[in-house]
């Protein structure tokens, strides 16, 4: 036992390492295994010395055995050689002596009979060995004849009658016993190897005629049992080919094969069972009636080289084949009753009927197998691979003459069976890979916003990260994707529509989260949209026009016959996955803006951050995702040509009507769903800042202190009037006006023109800066009409309200309501309609101020509002907008004013909001002189 276990530890250590054994075991394991390996050794050569001991005598013995049979071998020889040199000397002696000539004498009765039965023992004999012959050749109706040949014998010999045991040939061949004990067995093995050789399909028509012929005379069946027992064999044929579990290849070679079969056995049935009508020549490419040919030429009386002619012409040398009687020699087979052709209606009703009862096993068969095909790809390789088989030319000659003969109509293997059958498949891989698609784009939204929110208590956060809290950061920074590579010799018009270049991105402000998010999902629609559109057709799926009728006739069927399905499939999961992901996102709108509704003070940042990121990718999954618009469109979303398209559709005049494809009908339904997620998830933002901002606004204003007051006043301006005075002399007098805000409304202005900026407010759709503006409007109304109702209420230690402050809310006033009101309707229309509340306040305010100043100042008040507006139009651009622009100003200027007042484009060019230097026109060069001859 000790060394069967050192042995066991030695097989599990590597002895053939050194440098390994030593790095990992000591000096003093190192010498138990030393020890350990020559005990091994030792063991192992005393092994060595009894099993050579135990072996010696055994050798020794075979040596002396060999020599013993060497000798008896050489004795044989010896005798074998003596034998014949005796044998040569008689017949030497015997052709030496001459012997007379001796008629011939008639055999006996007796013994012409002994020789018959003999010739018959032998014959049955050797019959066994030839139906095995015949069997390994898969010949057999040739073993059927055999077989029944031997029972014939059977009966001439007398071997199967009830006295059998007392039969005088049994008595005296008692061999025979064992023959008839191998005899019983041929029948049920040819009838099984027939019937096996009927359920395969790569077997000729001739084999499968004669298989029935064999199982016809064993069983003295009728033709249309044979055709019972056809249809059946080729049913469990089609059972066990369906129930083979195959995976990938497997099943398409399975499917082929069921198809091929199914032919297959139409094609047989005709040539088997079929009978031309009286007066219809035979067709020499389209046999038919072979079963009853076969059989006539193996029952006949005139055999034409079959049956028992093979057997002939084996032994017709041998001696006792001439003692053979007339019965055994021209022994047919024959059937009981006379084998009547099928008639052509009831063999129509028997493959109606055996196709109806195939038809829901094939069905069930090939969803099954349909299980293991995982991809579009997959099937498309099945659908074609069955299209090869069908349109190839020895299944599809005179397929539709076969079909109108058997079934009288045609049988559509694609159409029938199998269409519906991918379409169901197909279905199911689409939800499948759009529903994965749908739950991994949840799955990284979802992962996005807690990446967002963890941010801010991350000091090692990803960069992109903070790009989204603050959009200026990404859109003033550079990076060497700016440019596409090719920028420099390819120009825009040869471009990709998508380069996805730096500046791109910044231009839309799409930030790098967002083009990350996009880039996922785009690249998981372009797997699923390829693996599909091998299934469709690749170009257009018309046949060409160069294709004649002949050969659109030999195509098996239409494989894109499904396509438009195909692409109604694929357009409805793509819009649902995308409705799927703007459920997710509303409802994460949802949640946030009813916390942001329901916080008194300023909002969480971080909420914010992932509104605008959802914001966001709702406004940009559309264009950073062609293939989305692909999966929608179909070939009509090629990205090949969109800015032609687009161009076309401009030229085409604003008055026409332009038809609506069904498709880009849907494709507009997703944008605008899109769309409707974006505008809230910025209208959530926007009301959030501008409840910030309103209320700090609010607070400033509604401060009615000294100190506060004269805070917020900013400088105002001394204008020289003159007047008439009642003597009809003219009085020069000067008054003060506000020029500028007050420093709230400033700060107000800029915060949100920040706050835009800081999202990328170029980007931002215009209804949702309109809304912000409105909302604005909104709010800093309300707050002057709280201030309105406060001073109406006296407070001790509050500021009273003076004519001059009152003119400064007044110039505020007007002046908010000027930036914040978005014109672009009324600029069309042509009309101007004041806000009522807005005119309240200010008829308010105009009450405070004594009416013959406010008939004086109110010229100069809207002088100052217009050089004010035309002075803060780019600094608070993002909110006056290319609407608010101002139209240029005439040629007579003031000295006074034309150092700080420049004219703005008279057209809109690509930087509308940009200012124009004075010399660009040759009135502001006019304009110039005078101002420098008066300076002079």
């Amino acid at each position: 036992m000790a060394a069967t276990a050192a042995s066991t530890a030695l097989k599990r250590l590597d002895l053939r390492d050194p440098a390994a054994l030593f790095e990992s075991h000591g000096a003093e394991e190192i010498r138990g295994l030393e020890r350990q390996v020559r005990a091994e050794i030792e063991h192992k050569k005393e092994e060595l010395r009894q099993m050579v001991g135990e072996r010696y005598r055994d050798l020794i013995e075979a040596v002396d055995t060999i020599g013993q049979m060497r000798r008896c071998a050489e004795g044989l020889v010896g005798a074998v050689k003596a034998t014949d040199q005796y044998c040569a000397r008689l017949r030497q002696a015997g052709s030496a002596a001459p012997r007379p000539p001796r008629d011939p004498q008639p055999q006996q009765p007796s013994q012409e009979k002994f020789y018959s039965m003999a010739a018959q023992i032998k014959l049955l004999l050797e019959i066994p060995e030839k139906i095995w012959s015949s069997m390994e050749a898969s010949q057999y109706l040739h073993a059927t004849q055999l077989y029944l040949l031997c029972c014939h014998l059977h009966k001439l010999l007398q071997l199967d009658s009830s006295s059998s045991r007392y039969s005088p040939v049994l008595s005296r061949f008692p061999i025979l016993i064992q023959q008839l004990a191998a005899a019983s067995h041929f029948r049920s093995a040819i009838l099984h190897e027939s019937k096996m050789l009927l359920t395969c399909q790569a077997v000729s028509d001739q084999a499968v005629a004669e298989a029935l012929c064999s199982v016809m005379l064993l069983e003295d069946s009728s033709p249309r049992q044979a055709l019972a027992d056809f249809l059946l064999a080729r049913k469990a044929a089609i059972q066990k080919l369906l129930n083979q579990q195959h995976h990938g290849a497997g099943v398409k070679s399975q499917i082929c094969s069921l198809v091929e079969l199914l032919a297959t056995t139409l094609n047989q049935a005709h040539a088997l069972f079929y009978t031309l009508p009286e007066g219809l020549l035979p067709d020499p490419s389209l046999p038919c009636g072979m079963l009853l040919s076969t059989l006539d030429n193996v029952t006949g009386q005139h055999p034409t080289g079959k049956g028992i002619g093979v057997l002939q012409e084996d032994m017709k040398l041998c001696s006792w084949f001439k003692h053979l009687p007339a019965s055994v020699v021209e022994f047919q087979p024959a059937l009981r009753t006379l084998a009547r052709p099928i008639s052509q209606e009831y063999l129509k009703d028997t493959l109606q009927k055996w196709i109806h009862m195939c038809n829901e096993d094939i069905k069930n068969g090939i969803s099954n197998l349909l299980m293991y095909v995982t991809s579009m790809k997959g099937l498309a390789a099945i659908r074609d691979a069955m299209w090869e088989l069908l349109a190839n030319e020895s299944i599809h000659h005179s397929w539709d003459v076969i079909c109108r003969r058997l079934l009288d109509r045609p049988l559509l293997f694609w159409e029938d069976l199998m269409q519906q059958l991918f379409l169901d498949r197909l279905q199911t891989l689409t939800k499948e890979g759009f529903d994965s698609i749908s739950s991994s784009s949840k799955e990284l939204l979802v992962s996005a916003l807690r990446e967002l929110e963890s941010s801010t208590s991350s000091s090692t956060s990803n960069k992109h990260i903070h790009f989204e809290h603050d959009m200026s950061l990404f859109l003033w920074s550079e990076s060497p994707s700016d440019l596409p590579p090719d920028a420099a010799w390819v120009s825009v018009s040869n471009r990709a529509q998508f380069p996805g270049s730096g500046l791109s991105m910044k231009a839309k402000a799409i930030s790098p989260c967002v083009q990350s998010f996009c880039s996922a999902l785009d690249s998981k629609l372009k797997v699923k949209l390829e693996d599909l559109l091998a299934y469709l057709p690749s170009g257009d799926p018309s046949p060409p026009k160069d294709v004649s009728p002949a050969q659109a006739r030999h195509c098996a069927f239409d494989r894109y016959a499904d396509a438009g399905t195909v692409q109604e499939m694929l357009q409805m999961h793509s819009a649902a996955c995308v409705g799927h992901i703007t459920d997710c996102v509303q409802a994460e709108l949802q949640s946030i803006q009813q916390a942001v509704q329901g916080q008194q003070d300023a909002p969480d940042g971080v909420q914010l951050h992932s509104v605008l990121f959802m914001a966001r990718l709702c406004q940009s999954l559309g264009e950073l995702c062609p293939h989305l618009k692909q999966c929608i469109l179909g070939k009509s979303g090629s990205t090949e040509k969109p800015a032609r398209d687009s161009r076309a559709l401009k030229k085409q005049g604003k008055g026409k009507t332009q038809e609506i494809i069904p498709m880009q009908a849907k494709w507009q339904e997703v944008k605008e769903l899109l769309l409707q997620q974006s505008v809230m998830g910025y209208r959530v933002w926007s009301s959030a800042v501008v409840k910030v901002l309103a209320h700090g606004f609010t607070q400033s204003l509604l401060l009615d202190d000294a100190g506060s007051v004269l805070a917020t006043a900013t400088s105002w301006d001394e204008v020289e009037i003159q007047e008439e005075a009642e003597s009809g002399s003219s009085v020069t007098s000067k008054i003060r006006l506000p020029v500028q805000p007050s420093w709230y409304v400033q700060s107000f202005l800029l915060s949100l023109c920040q706050e835009i900026n800081r999202v990328g407010g170029h980007a931002l759709p215009k209804v949702t800066l309109q809304e912000m503006l409105k909302s604005c409007v909104v709010q800093v109304v309300a707050a002057y009409e709280k201030l309105s109702e406060e001073k109406q209420v006296k407070k001790e230690g509050a500021f009273p309200m003076t004519q001059n402050r009152a003119l400064q809310l007044l110039y505020d006033l007007r002046y908010l309501h000027i930036v914040l009101t978005t014109k672009g309707e009324e600029v069309k229309s042509g009309r101007s309609k004041q806000d009522p509340r807005v005119e309240k306040v200010a008829d308010h305010l105009e009450a405070l101020i004594d009416p013959f100043d406010l008939d004086v100042f109110t010229p100069h008040l809207h002088g100052n509002l217009n050089r004010l507006v035309q002075r803060t139009s780019v600094l608070f651009g993002l909110l006056t907008g290319t609407e608010n622009q101002f139209t240029p100003r005439s040629s007579t200027f003031n000295s006074q004013e034309a150092h700080n007042i420049l004219p703005l484009a008279s057209s809109q060019i690509r930087f509308g909001l940009l200012p124009l230097s004075m010399t660009s026109t040759r009135k502001a060069k006019s304009a110039g002189r005078s101002i420098e001859t008066r300076a002079q």
